[in-house]
């Protein structure tokens, strides 16, 4: 049977046991004005609407 040379320090184990480096796919939901892919709760990039309403004036 295997037996390990060294004792795995706390860190060594807390650092492989950790799920900190998973990364998550940002969150995105599409404009309902422009239909432009926009993070939530946020004014839109594309047209500048929020909730239905121009929050910032956008040039066409």
């Amino acid at each position: 049977m295997a037996v390990p040379k060294r004792k795995t320090s706390k860190a060594r184990r807390d650092k492989r046991r950790s799920n900190v480096w998973k990364l998550n796919a940002p969150a995105l939901m599409r404009c309902p004005t422009c239909g432009e892919y926009k993070a939530p709760h946020k004014v839109c990039g594309n047209c500048g609407y929020y909730n239905g309403r121009e929050v910032i004036k956008k040039e066409a």
